[in-house]
């Protein structure tokens, strides 16, 4: 993986955590591809944070690195976005995407990368808010019992 990968990988990953991703992880998949060296995975719990996310890496991805993606696909729905930088791909999904498509079970046998501190803070911050969101629906149901 070159050091320009690491770079892309480290930027997007702190954008990510700036605009309040959950579980933001990155693999170094140039063992196993050929047409990438990492990919950056971030998760939101609605379409308009997802869309929030995409846009602050894309900001930060240009602004400081110079760096476009030659593709942006998702963007509609803003369910699923992927950002193809070349020598990275940027998958941020909404949460229940996430869960159901587990891309982490595809790529587990490679390397995890090392990510800035504020971004690997947000691991098990989807499953926080699932928990909390499932109490505040049961607390909505009760009330409407009562």
């Amino acid at each position: 993986m070159t050091d320009r990968s690491h770079e892309l990988i480290n930027t997007a990953a702190q954008a990510a955590a700036d605009k309040l991703a959950h579980d933001i992880v990155a693999y170094d998949v140039s063992d196993v591809l050929s047409i990438t060296d990492a990919f950056l995975l971030a998760s939101a719990p609605n379409d308009r944070q997802v869309k929030s996310i995409v846009d602050e890496i894309e900001e930060r991805l240009s602004k400081e690195l110079g760096a476009k993606p030659v593709r942006r696909e998702g963007d509609r729905e803003a369910r699923w976005v992927l950002l193809d930088y070349v020598d990275i791909v940027v998958h941020v999904q909404h949460s229940e995407e996430r869960v159901f498509y587990a891309l982490e079970r595809l790529w587990k046998d490679c390397p995890e990368l090392e990510l800035p501190e504020e971004a690997k803070a947000t691991r098990g911050k989807a499953e926080e808010h699932a928990k909390l969101r499932a109490a505040e629906e049961a607390a909505e149901l009760d009330g409407d019992w009562a």
